[in-house]
């Protein structure tokens, strides 16, 4: 370690031995610097602040109803696009810079400038965003600021209604389409049951189906048909019965199948009266005597017109008088004939069923491949009609959000600070580039003595001595006052004191001048 440090002492003392060229770089470089540091244009720098809402009121009252877009996701989209080149290429005629060039090459070169000094710069989650960018003109820079935020606002904009009428035109085409190919499954359809019309099972759940239900009708037909030819032999027993010499006609007979006429009711009710009488009265009384006379000619009256429905109705022949004249006999007359029309209208329809169930039994092996085509033709039918009533509702959703951005931007642009000319320039920072220079004048006058050692070694110490020739150092003469080698050395110090004092006062200068130019520059104009 102690090594280490009389090297770094012997390095710093090698140096100062060299300190002329430290002399010489720093008048070389840093007026040549500092003059390249005057002469550089100012920058004026001139910014815009614009703060996006993408909170519209609209959003929590049109949800479910309309189309929602991510919002914040557009804007971070325009924010990477907003240099692009068409963006550029229309800031650039915004602020008449296409003007300044003369060929394609000048006005790429414009556009590449523009791509690299504006700035964009988002606040975070706050939405607010900062244009800016550093021109030499303050109005240029303000002009640039100021288009930049027009084509910032004006795509986004725009982009939101171009996404909204591109989705209504494809909508459009596909409702077309899909209107298309139903008509055409429309037609296929119609074709198809119009072709089959005369073969296809009518009942809605398939061949097999209405096979199993025509054969169950058939069934139950039978059955009821059965049913009603023992109704009609017993019928028939009993108006055989009926129809004996041995029965009796009885006028007073009146069932439930017996046929009802106009006095029935006033036999019933004289009879009534009359019953009422004998229990108070005999046979003799003359109430009792008009009574029996009255229920008799109601009777005949009844009989009678009896007598006349069964003439009008063809009924007579081979009965004989008492069985005509029978009530009873001649209601089972016309319970049989019903139940004989009844039999003959469950034979025709035993009959019609039984020519359906062969029917179908021969049409077996052709209705499945039928009914299994119709499924086919419906369930594409059904497809088709779904996807177009689904896309009628998202072209009237997307009509919707249409009309709301019409009425109401869901994003609105609020410019929180509009740009301005600025009145001071922004820089360049001519201190921190006037101090570079100068530490960059002595740095190379530094390396300049350092390679200058390492060319032509300077002894140093008798140390130094020692380990460069190995040998060992038995004294050190010092130098005679007659060599002036005193005087040069402190000749060559002042000269180096005097040389940085006065680099100094010149950077002090120069930077005064710059960082106090009212006071300074009017002095300087009265002098020069």
């Amino acid at each position: 370690m102690h090594e280490q440090i009389e090297k770094i002492k012997e390095t710093l003392l090698g140096v100062w031995s060299k300190k002329h060229y430290i002399i010489i770089s720093t008048w070389l470089i840093c007026p040549l610097g500092w003059l390249g540091v005057s002469s550089l244009p100012d920058q004026y720098q001139a910014s815009a602040r614009v703060y996006v809402d993408t909170q519209s009121l609209l959003r929590p009252l049109m949800k479910g109803i309309m189309v929602e877009t991510d919002a914040n996701m557009q804007i971070r989209l325009m924010v990477k696009t907003l240099l692009s080149r068409p963006n550029l290429e229309r800031i650039a005629r915004m602020t008449d810079l296409d003007l300044k060039a003369q060929d394609n090459e000048e006005f790429d070169a414009i556009i590449e400038a523009l791509k690299k000094n504006i700035k964009i710069d988002s606040a975070g989650r706050e939405n607010i965003y900062t244009l800016s960018i550093e021109e030499e003109s303050p109005q240029l820079a303000k002009n640039i600021v100021q288009a930049a935020l027009t084509v910032f606002i004006e795509n986004t904009l725009g982009e939101t209604r171009s996404d909204t009428d591109t989705a209504q035109q494809f909508l459009k085409q596909q409702i077309s389409d899909y209107e298309l190919r139903l008509i055409e499954a429309e037609r296929r359809l119609t074709e198809f049951k119009q072709k089959y019309s005369g073969i296809m099972p009518s009942d809605s759940n398939g061949f097999y189906a209405a096979l199993d239900n025509v054969k169950r009708l058939l069934k139950a037909t039978k059955l009821q048909l059965l049913e009603t030819q023992t109704r009609l032999i017993s019928a028939k027993a009993q108006l055989a019965k009926e129809n004996s010499p041995n029965n009796r006609i009885s006028d007073n007979v009146i069932e439930q199948n017996s046929i009802a006429t106009t006095y029935d009711e006033s036999i019933v009710n004289l009879q009534t009266n009359l019953d009422n009488l004998k229990i108070s009265y005999t046979e003799n009384h003359p109430d009792v005597r008009e009574l029996t006379r009255r229920i008799s000619e109601l009777k005949d009256l009844r009989r009678t017109e009896i007598e006349n429905y069964y003439s009008n109705n063809g009924v007579a022949g081979a009965e004989s008088d008492s069985a005509i004249k029978n009530p009873v006999y001649q209601a089972m007359k016309i319970q049989m004939n019903q139940l004989e029309s009844e039999v003959a209208s469950l034979k025709v329809r035993s009959i019609d069923y039984q020519n359906q169930v062969n029917e179908l039994n021969a049409k077996i092996h052709v209705l499945p491949e039928i009914e299994a085509e119709m499924v086919a033709l419906n369930r594409g039918y059904e497809i088709t009609k779904a996807k177009y009533e689904q896309l009628l509702g998202r072209s009237e959703t997307a009509l919707l959000a249409k009309q709301a951005d019409a009425t109401s931007d869901k994003i609105q642009f609020r410019v929180i600070d509009p740009p301005r000319s600025p009145a001071e320039p922004s820089g360049p920072y001519r201190l921190l580039l006037s101090l570079a220079v100068l530490i960059i004048g002595i740095a190379v006058g530094v390396s300049s003595a350092i390679l200058m050692i390492k060319i032509n070694p300077v002894v140093i110490s008798a140390t130094q001595l020692h380990r460069a020739i190995g040998l060992p150092i038995f004294g050190v003469i010092a130098a005679s006052d007659n060599l002036h080698l005193r005087a040069s050395y402190k000749n060559k110090t002042r000269l180096f004191y005097l040389s940085n004092m006065v680099i100094l006062l010149i950077f002090i200068a120069f930077i005064g001048y710059f960082l106090a130019p009212d006071v300074l520059q009017p002095q300087l104009r009265r002098i020069f």
